[in-house]
Formats: C-alpha cells, sequence, structure tokens
C-alpha cells in the first residue's frame, strides 16, 4: 500500500509573493553600546567566552522583508528561533491587527517559516507561542514545513493560575509551545539546572563520607527473572518482593551494594531495602518536561508587572495586551542554546527576546515594525545595556550591563516607476547601495576593494562583481577585461554597454534593471496582511442575493488571492 502524505490546505496557498531580498541601512543614531567592554566570564554566569555581545541587531521593517534580507548572509547560521506571532483571535490589539482570515493567517505564516527553516543551523530549532485558536492547524503547518520527523515537542505553559469565573464554558489558563528542530538528528537539547528544592531533597544520616544522598526503591513490576530472592536487614528481618513486583538487581548485585554501602535499611535497620543516590552523581541537571508550571516560568501577568516597572507612567492601554514573561523566554533559551549562539525573534513585539538573549550572553537579531520598535524595544534595550534593568532575570543571571547593538531599517525598493509607468533604479539609492543591492540579487558577497576600483564583491576566489550607472563603451570594456585578465571573471551590471556579449570572454555584462525586472514584486513594502486592508464582503440582504453574493464572494477571494500573486 502507497504512502499518502497529507497536506493542510487553504485559500490562497498556492500564492507566493515574489519577495525582493532588500539591504539593511545602519542607523548610527539609533544604535547603542555601552561605553565600556566587559571580559568573559565562565560559562553559565551570563557572558560565556566571547564576554560582551556588541553586534546585536535591531531591524525595524516588515517582518517578511526583512527575514528575506538576512537569508543570504545568514543562512545555517541561526541556533534558536523564538517567535511569539499574532494569535489569530480576532482581536484589535494595540501594536498589530491579531484578527486575520484564517487562511490568510496561515498563508502569512507559512511565508516566514520557510524563511526561518533556512536561517537555522542544522542543530538549531524553532519554539513558537501559540494559543488554541490556531495551534493545532500551525503544527500541521510546521509538520509541511519543516518535516513531522523534526517535531520535538508540544510545551503547555500556564499563563494563568487563576480561574475566571466568568468564563462561558472553560477557563482558559494556558498556551502551547511548538518545538520544531531543523534537523532532529543534529539537535541536541541542554539540561536545565537543577532546583535548589531538588538538591534539598538530598540529605547524610548515616554521615557518608560520600556527601548528601537520596533513595530509589529496589524493587519493580518489571519482570526480572533474578530478582525473586530473599533478603535479610542486618537487624535479621526478610524481605521476599511484594506480590506482582521483583528485586530490580540480581543477588551478585546487592552484595556489591551492600557491601559499598549503598543500600538504605532504616535507621534501625528493619525497613524495606532502598538504593542510596548520592548528589555528587546525580546528573548535572533536569531533562526538560511538557508542563511548564507558572511558579517556574511566570505569567502574562508578571511580564505586564516587568513592562511597566520599565516604562513607568506608561498608560495602561499602551501596555502590551498578552507579553510573554522573561522567565519563560530564560527557560526556552536554557534548553535551546549556549552562551554566544546567535537567537533571531521576527515578531519583536515589547523586546522582551533581546533583552533575555542579552542578559544571557547570546547574539540575537530582532525585527519589529511597529512604533514601538521606538517607543519601547530601543528604550528597553538601552536599560538593558546601562544596567537599569534589574527586573525579570536580572538578578537570577547577575547582570550588570554592557554590550550593545545596531539599528537597521529595510532598504526602499531597488526599482521604482517613473511618471510613465517605466521602472527606474529607485532615486534614493546611491552607488554604495546599487552595488550591494545587486550584490545581493546576484548572490555575491558584497566587499568593495580599496586596491580594485572595478570589485564590487565575490562569489568566488576568482570571481567578482562590479556595478556602474555608467554606460560603457567598446574602449572602456576592453580596458576592463585587460585589468581583470584572464585567471578571474567578472559580472558588470552597467546602465547599457556598446559591444557584442561574447567580446570579452572574462566578462560578463548585463543591464541595470532589467537584469533584474522579473526577479521580485518591486515597490512592495507591506506583506503584513492586515485584515483592515483586506476587501469586504457585503452582509446577505435576502435569498433572492444569494447567487450575487456567492459572486461578490469569487471576487473577494480573487482579491486575497492577488495579494500573493506573482
Amino acid at each position: 500500500m502507497s504512502k499518502t502524505r497529507l497536506e493542510l490546505t487553504w485559500i490562497g496557498k498556492d500564492k507566493r509573493p515574489k519577495l525582493e531580498p532588500r539591504i539593511l541601512l545602519e542607523d548610527p543614531g539609533l544604535s547603542y553600546h555601552a561605553k565600556f567592554k566587559r571580559p568573559p566570564r565562565p560559562l553559565g554566569e551570563g557572558l560565556g567566552e566571547k564576554g560582551d555581545q556588541f553586534d546585536n541587531k535591531l531591524i525595524f521593517g516588515d517582518n517578511l522583508l526583512a527575514l528575506k534580507a538576512l537569508e543570504q548572509e545568514y543562512a545555517g547560521k541561526v541556533k534558536c528561533v523564538f517567535i511569539d506571532p499574532p494569535y489569530n483571535t480576532g482581536s484589535a490589539f494595540t501594536h498589530y491587527d491579531d484578527g486575520l482570515e484564517h487562511s490568510i493567517w496561515l498563508s502569512l505564516m507559512r511565508d516566514r517559516l520557510e524563511i526561518i527553516r533556512s536561517l537555522l543551523s542544522d542543530d538549531g530549532s524553532l519554539w513558537i507561542t501559540i494559543d488554541d485558536n490556531e495551534a493545532h492547524y500551525l503544527k500541521v503547518l510546521c509538520d509541511e514545513v519543516f518535516g513531522r520527523v523534526n517535531f520535538v515537542a508540544s510545551v503547555i505553559w500556564q499563563k494563568l493560575f487563576t480561574v475566571k469565573n466568568s468564563a462561558k464554558y472553560f477557563s482558559d489558563m494556558h498556551e502551547y509551545v511548538l518545538i520544531y528542530a531543523k534537523t532532529i538528528s543534529s539537535w541536541n537539547r541542554n539540561l536545565l539546572p537543577r532546583t535548589a528544592e531538588l538538591d534539598g531533597s538530598y540529605s547524610n544520616p548515616d554521615n557518608d563520607p560520600r556527601g548528601s544522598w537520596t533513595t530509589n526503591a529496589i524493587q519493580a513490576r518489571n519482570y526480572y527473572s533474578q530478582g525473586t530472592y530473599e533478603i535479610t536487614s542486618p537487624a535479621g528481618k526478610v524481605f521476599i518482593p511484594p506480590q506482582g513486583t521483583y528485586w530490580r538487581v540480581s543477588r551478585a548485585t546487592f552484595d556489591g551494594l551492600e557491601r559499598d554501602n549503598r543500600i538504605w535499611w532504616g535507621r534501625d535497620g528493619t525497613a524495606t531495602p532502598r538504593i542510596k543516590k548520592f548528589l555528587n552523581e546525580a546528573k548535572q541537571g533536569v531533562v526538560p518536561a511538557t508542563l511548564w508550571f507558572h511558579d517556574a516560568v511566570g505569567t502574562n501577568a508578571e511580564a505586564k508587572v516587568e513592562i511597566r516597572t520599565l516604562f513607568q507612567g506608561i498608560e495602561e492601554a499602551d501596555v502590551f495586551m498578552t507579553p510573554k514573561p522573561e522567565k519563560l523566554i530564560k527557560r526556552i533559551f536554557e534548553v535551546a542554546t549556549n552562551p554566544g549562539d546567535l537567537i533571531l525573534d521576527s515578531f519583536a513585539g515589547s523586546g522582551t527576546t533581546g533583552a533575555v538573549a542579552h542578559k544571557m550572553g547570546r547574539r540575537w537579531i530582532m525585527i519589529e515594525l511597529g512604533d514601538h520598535c521606538h517607543t519601547h524595544i530601543i528604550p528597553r534595550l538601552k536599560k538593558v545595556i546601562d544596567g537599569d534593568d534589574q527586573g525579570g532575570i536580572s538578578n537570577a543571571v547577575n547582570w550588570q550591563g554592557g554590550g550593545g547593538f545596531r539599528y537597521y531599517s529595510l532598504a526602499p525598493s531597488l526599482l521604482e516607476q517613473d511618471r510613465w509607468g517605466n521602472w527606474v533604479v529607485n532615486k534614493n539609492y546611491n552607488p554604495a547601495m546599487l552595488a550591494e543591492a545587486l550584490c545581493k540579487l546576484e548572490g555575491f558577497t558584497y566587499a568593495p576593494s580599496d586596491a580594485q576600483w572595478w570589485n564590487h564583491g565575490y562569489s568566488s576566489e576568482q570571481d567578482f562583481i562590479y556595478v556602474t550607472t555608467q554606460n560603457l563603451s567598446h574602449q572602456q570594456l576592453e580596458e576592463l577585461s585587460e585589468e581583470v585578465g584572464g585567471d578571474r571573471s567578472l559580472l558588470v551590471c552597467c546602465a547599457a554597454f556598446r559591444v557584442k556579449f561574447d567580446r570579452f570572454p572574462n566578462l560578463t555584462l548585463k543591464k541595470i534593471p532589467k537584469m533584474v525586472l522579473s526577479r521580485c514584486e518591486w515597490a512592495h513594502d507591506d506583506y503584513s496582511l492586515n485584515v483592515a486592508n483586506l476587501p469586504m464582503a457585503q452582509p446577505d440582504f435576502d435569498i433572492e442575493q444569494s447567487q450575487t453574493t456567492k459572486n461578490k464572494s469569487k471576487k473577494i477571494n480573487s482579491a486575497q488571492n492577488d495579494l500573493f500573486g506573482e
């Protein structure tokens, strides 16, 4: 019997945007760094081997275009992606529209997940917080994008700890954290730190020189043919396995444990024997479970308090509706990353991901389009860097400030239409921006040479690119060909040229902008697909209008699909 692959289907699934890989423009006036760089600290104490992290990135712009902008440089380099996307609940949030029609929400997520997967390293992982509105559809969608075999777990996070008696059916107290590995065979999770409560369960009532210990039962229900013997305690009491159970070790193993003082008979020597387990031999960490309680990872209410504390005097309406507590993000990074690893969040929200990653000595990239990128995220990060943010996890990781970030915005589209509708190079592009943009579009690394005026970038040790808005003559191309030499090749991007294509074997000639005209959706700046921007159907007034309404619906679906059109 052949296996049939089940896939999630929705209206507009086959429509995909032709994204323009924009360049990023740094604004030094909005970038921020500590005045001094701190030295490294031991792993586990926050900073890691390289000390402060200064080259973190905060990107302002549409997150789908920003992800595409990162793809060339960061493909295969991101260790952990954490995203807290709009939940599609139908609520109008202050900082983003969280009520997209189901099919459009799925397309929005699919397009982003596909780029996220390409950005992840082979040993990287994706963590998504979500609620019941879309969690199960998102699971199937992630199975499709990442492969079902790469599903790791679905964690339940207790976001509230009080029951709402006003709930119509059930009081909603949890959300999910979906976890996927890029390649499950290459991914390894970390153990969680041992808690003081866990270590406190060890004691040393017999003053064993090996230190504190606890005990494990010696009997089990699993059948063991060598586990049915009699045991006599030091006080002379005889024990046999209770009915339906067996000793979990053989007689020879038990005798060896007894000689090594690893059997505990109770204080008077008459208790059922148990095996000692010493603290100094215990696993130095705890295997993560799939149920995360509020006392360990915090709640939404706790996260709101964290934000209010950071921004004293902020209006209630400006507080994010569903922020995530720093302890929750810390738990994720403890399991998924190590100091120095790169973390990405393309739905930055209030900036919690960057704040936590920064305090934990991880490198980070955050993307956000809303105005709160400037009103919330940047002020928050400045407080973290200056050491003024002592809330959240700061005490737990002994955060004292340091590090920095660079602020970037997306460049405008490379091409724009002139008054006659012709596509031309955007007038806001200077020569350096144009060279960098064409390097990205053609798959070259932008690296202008100080020694070779024609070398704007490379794709290999012998393959280079030159970008100019000039019309190149036969003589200019001949001189360029001679300078490049026969052992190197050069892609020449220019406005026009006067020579046959194959005249100079070491030169490949292309015209701007014709060379890239069909590549992308030019001058398309918004892929957020806010529900407010969608065409809406008129209500049905009577039965006789039913067919008219159906026709309108077809037109509406067509208009929605055109948002993804090629």
